[in-house]
């Protein structure tokens, strides 16, 4: 059992995610999805700076975690967002954040909040 493995299954789940969403070539992916609706895997390593070995290997990383989907059609794959999924991690997300915000305990000092801004 590795040390992981000792939290809870919503730590784990969000660990994962934010791992995934943690570079910014997947981001940018997400973003161009929602943009077009659907494309072609092609299409997307044209919009990146990125050769298509390397956006492959993000597509698999977002596919993995369910974020996305893709339809094999002829020698191509088309990419879809998977709402239901981007779902179920924003309500873990907003639940977990959610709890640490309305905690009433504020170790930042007025100067500390001005520098952040």
């Amino acid at each position: 059992m590795n040390k992981s493995e000792k939290f809870d299954d919503n730590l784990q789940e969000l660990a994962r995610f934010a791992k995934v969403i943690s570079h910014p070539a997947r981001l940018a992916i997400l973003q161009y999805l929602a943009e077009t609706k659907t494309c072609i895997s092609g299409d997307i390593s044209d919009f990146l700076p990125l050769s298509r070995t390397t956006v492959s290997q993000h597509l698999k990383e977002l596919r993995d975690l369910g974020l996305i989907h893709g339809d094999i059609e002829g020698l191509k794959i088309n990419y879809c967002l998977c709402g239901t999924e981007i779902d179920r991690f924003l309500q873990l997300f907003d639940n977990f954040f959610g709890n640490i915000k309305s905690a009433s305990i504020s170790c930042c000092s007025a100067e500390d909040s001005k520098s952040r801004q």
